[in-house]
């Protein structure tokens, strides 16, 4: 049975059991003041107190915003999976990411040997959320609990679904500084952004203004073939589309990763698979469109010319001498070259320009471009980064990326969104309440 605080004790339990685990998310009913009540055991995890199997650096909000920077449109490939917690991949491994004021918080799924492995780990612990929703009478409304399982009986399980191992903290401080160094890589956390930030300020009225509203806002360094295939995929498209596009790509073309709540997790494909014959005919079945022969002559041209190892080595040459050498690949303009070489090739003062971007230039920097130009020209897209680099220096690329932010609608009216607390909550109000929810030993 479960333990309950005492501001939930006017739920009535008719049943529910988490011995016997079925297909996930895991489902259940009980009474709620006479009404019917589901429960379903959710895998992807969230943050809750005095939880191990989490783990975290020090990073404040001012230096990273998490729900700017992964939904963008620099990663195609994070999905919000509860409020705040974003899962996708990183290294060919599954991540749920979320932050407090002061921590990103992260945790890692680890890939299972094979059936019959017992779903909890060793310690007979386990952290899963449980999502609880119960229509209240004629009020027409959904009273929605988020819960969490933290203990239940350690005991096998017949018919494994899931193939991912939660991991747990069993003291393995090698792994754990490798995915520390994986995260402070990923979102290059050594880079302060608030020293940046007051010296863009300082120089520029019209980056203050953006600033205020959109603190955090950080370059991603990204693996380089994950990033210059998803940005060929970004031609005439919108974040949407394209984060669908990718994950197909990686659906069809990647190795599976793990499976959480029956949602599979693909690494990004290599070369050799984008690479292969019947690639542009697979793309197109599956909605790429022209894009599809761009994806696959670009792996080939990659492998056959330059080798499989040629789009790290970019990191080693000048932005010029990258930017050139990317172009040469079909589907890679100036602005997909540039994306890639500010986010996967460490080229900090290079600067995409779309329309926004050129809208926002004509704006706010060189109001005669509206005049002179209808058209973004190669000479006009060479002087709105010139003028970037010129006003914002060295991390130009990275200024830029604040204030397209800042211009793309999806984030028009941001306001600041509740914190996540490192604190149990007892209710907001609104008849949400989050408490722990502890399964007794049999």
């Amino acid at each position: 049975m479960l333990c309950l605080p005492p501001s939930v004790l006017i739920v009535k339990l008719c049943h529910i059991s988490f011995k016997k685990l079925g297909r996930a998310p895991f489902t259940t009913g009980f009474l709620l003041q006479g009404e019917t009540v589901k429960a379903e055991m959710m895998q992807h995890e969230t943050l809750l107190l005095k939880d191990e199997r989490w783990r975290s650096i020090p990073c404040c909000r001012s230096e990273l915003c998490l729900d700017i920077v992964l939904n963008c449109g620099q990663s195609f490939r994070w999905h919000e999976t509860s409020k705040g917690h974003w899962t996708g991949v990183i290294a060919s491994q599954v991540w749920t990411l979320t932050q407090t004021e002061d921590r990103l918080w992260y945790r890692t799924y680890r890939e299972l040997d094979g059936p019959g492995k017992n779903l909890y780990p060793k310690d007979g612990n386990v952290s899963m959320t449980v999502h609880l929703k119960a229509k209240l009478g004629k009020r027409k409304r959904t009273l929605e609990l988020q819960e969490k399982v933290s203990e239940a009986k350690h005991e096998p399980i017949e018919t494994l679904v899931t193939t991912c191992d939660q991991d747990s903290n069993t003291g393995d401080d090698g792994q754990s500084m490798k995915d520390k160094d994986i995260l402070m890589d990923y979102f290059q956390l050594h880079v302060g952004m608030e020293e940046l930030y007051e010296q863009w300020s300082q120089t520029d009225s019209f980056f203050k203004k953006a600033a205020t509203k959109f603190p955090g806002v950080r370059v991603l360094r990204q693996d380089p073939r994950e990033c210059l295939f998803s940005l060929i995929c970004t031609s005439n498209n919108h974040i949407t589309r394209i984060s669908g596009m990718v994950e197909r790509l990686c659906q069809n073309f990647g190795p599976l990763l793990c499976t959480l709540d029956m949602k599979h997790y693909h690494d990004f494909p290599s070369l050799q698979a984008l690479a292969a014959p019947d690639v542009e005919a697979r793309l197109k079945e599956l909605k790429f469109g022209y894009r599809a022969r761009y994806i696959q002559q670009a792996a080939q041209q990659i492998l056959e010319k330059y080798g499989p190892h040629w789009l790290d080595s970019l990191r080693h040459v000048t932005y010029e001498e990258a930017k050139k050498a990317l172009r040469t690949l079909p589907g890679v303009g100036d602005k997909v070259a540039d994306c890639v070489c500010l986010m996967a090739l460490d080229k900090t003062d290079a600067v995409p320009v779309d329309t926004h971007v050129w809208q926002m230039a004509s704006q706010n920097y060189l109001p005669q471009l509206g005049k002179e130009s209808k058209t973004l020209t190669p000479k006009v897209y060479r002087e709105i980064g010139d003028t970037f680099r010129n006003r914002f220096g060295t991390y130009a690329g990275w200024a830029q990326s604040v204030l397209f932010c800042s211009d793309l609608k999806r984030f028009k009216g941001v306001q600041e969104k509740p914190r996540l607390k490192t604190e149990k909550q007892k209710g907001d109000g609104k008849g949400n309440l989050k408490y722990l929810v502890k399964q007794e030993p049999h």
